[in-house]
């Protein structure tokens, strides 16, 4: 099993400009989308328990919007793009250009919304996938706007009994370099063990 403790700043590095490659994807493909400048940077990445990746998202009572999948291939996991609900209102403004009050109950803007989730995560595992030669592949994207507990849970249990990280990639979204205009946004990346392991041993932390 790997030892998180051996991890070290440089492995987070690697991560983090793993996180930007795929931010900069993402952020070209949604402005060949959007027909204007947009975005992206990982300004920070860190690797938590799960009890620490709850409160990070501010409490299981939180309400959240999350776009949820779960990841196929040799490093099989669940992922999911978390927002506060009036970041996600201010992402749907951005990309449909009118007022949006409520994104989960309008449903252009849970479908603006959703389709940037599946855009990061999958310039995300790409860029990840393409980095440690490990075949890693997005199923079709979920979106739901409920309690961060509600939300999260089923993608805890499906690995908790094997697993005791989470990958967290913050993120920020950006139109135009408007930076007090900023979307922040969560990236979890939750892999099953075997997942975990052979990932970190990819970057050269061995059992």
């Amino acid at each position: 099993m790997v030892d998180i403790n051996k991890l070290s700043s440089y492995h987070l590095d690697v991560l983090g400009e793993i996180g930007n490659i795929g931010a900069g994807n993402a952020a070209t493909a949604l402005s060949g989308l959007l027909n204007k400048k947009i975005d992206m940077k990982v300004p920070a990445i860190k690797i938590v328990g799960f009890n620490e990746l709850m409160e990070y998202v501010g409490g299981p009572d939180q309400e959240i919007v999350s776009v949820c999948l779960r990841i196929q291939g040799e490093a099989p996991g669940s992922m999911f793009f978390v927002l506060k609900p009036e970041e996600a209102n201010a992402l749907a403004e951005k990309l449909l250009g009118v007022p949006v009050k409520d994104v989960s109950s309008d449903e252009m803007a849970l479908s603006a919304v959703s389709e940037v989730g599946n855009i990061l995560s999958g310039s995300y595992l790409s860029a990840l996938s393409d980095f440690t030669a490990i075949n890693m592949q997005p199923t079709v994207p979920t979106l739901l706007s409920d309690m961060a507990a509600a939300i999260l849970m089923q993608g805890l249990v499906e690995i908790s009994q094997e697993s005791d990280y989470a990958i967290i990639i913050d993120t920020s979204i950006e139109e135009n370099n408007q930076q007090d205009d900023t979307v922040k946004g969560h990236f979890l990346l939750l892999p099953e063990l075997e997942s975990f392991e052979k990932i970190f041993q990819s970057l050269g932390v061995q059992e």
